[in-house]
């Protein structure tokens, strides 16, 4: 079978979590936003790094077991100064250590686990059940479309999108990303317009938009991280897909977007 498919198949659990909500949903976003700290932390280590992973995962954990529905009371600005103030203290006490260190130690778990957190803030908001779905329609709606159109438009590699971070990414590509993610969003919009979802369709055009843009924003600064420490994937956990932020790489930029547009635009 083609890793591709048994990587699918790994991942397929996900969406019964997705169908769950709530505090089913809440923990297996922890355990990924782990898995994804752990990834990035490894990475990080081959530039000689060592951002200090026990202390992330410890941030990771309390972050998630602090969560309610708001996210500015979610997020625990006295823990995140106390962890700050520990981590400082570190390289001044184990000179192995340095400042780099810790400043990558607290950009894994803004940039996995706060980013992935998004997901179950915007499923515990009214209509949550529903809109969470968009993060992944528009996410795989891009990257299926951006495939196919990279490989039958983009044939050759001619117009380059971004050849110094991705190489392989052409400029069909992204534009067929961008309408899959437009359609995608729109049509899933129309369908829960039916389920008494009240948010006006051309809402879901322009987050498709903001979604297809941003959600490649995420793939290529994933990618710009592993060609800085020489990684062609993070881990080999999914097969056929790399890691798991090789996998949700645009998702965790998607999940912001989606958060801030319904939560500052629609206002839910």
């Amino acid at each position: 079978m083609n890793n591709r498919y048994i990587g699918a198949l790994v991942l397929a659990p996900f969406i019964i979590f997705l169908f769950l909500g709530g505090v089913y949903l809440k923990y297996i976003v922890m355990v990924l936003s782990i898995f994804g700290m752990y990834e990035f932390y490894k990475v990080s280590r081959k530039k000689h790094y060592k951002p200090i992973a026990l202390i992330g995962y410890g941030l990771c954990i309390l972050y998630y077991l602090n969560m309610n529905k708001d996210f500015l009371q979610s997020f625990n600005i006295y823990i995140l100064i106390a962890t700050i103030f520990l981590l400082l203290c570190i390289p001044v006490v184990y000179t192995s250590y340095n400042f780099v260190d810790v400043a990558l130690t607290l950009f894994g778990f803004l940039y996995v686990a706060v980013f992935f957190s998004f997901i179950v803030f915007i499923d515990n908001k009214t209509y949550g059940q529903y809109l969470v779905w968009i993060i992944f329609i528009c996410s795989w709606g891009c990257d299926t479309l951006a495939y196919y159109s990279g490989r039958i438009l983009g044939k050759g590699g001619k117009h380059k999108l971004c050849p110094k971070v991705s190489p392989n990414k052409t400029i069909e590509g992204s534009i067929g990303g961008l309408l899959g993610s437009i359609i995608g969003c729109t049509i899933y919009g129309y369908i829960i317009s039916k389920y008494g979802v009240n948010i006006e369709l051309y809402h879901y055009a322009i987050i498709g938009v903001l979604c297809g843009v941003f959600g490649q924003f995420g793939d290529l600064i994933a990618s710009s991280i592993k060609r800085y420490v020489g990684a062609k994937d993070y881990s080999n956990l999914i097969p056929g897909h790399g890691g798991i932020l090789d996998r949700f790489d645009s998702i965790l930029f998607v999940s912001v977007v989606v958060f801030y547009y319904i939560t500052f635009i629609i206002k839910i």
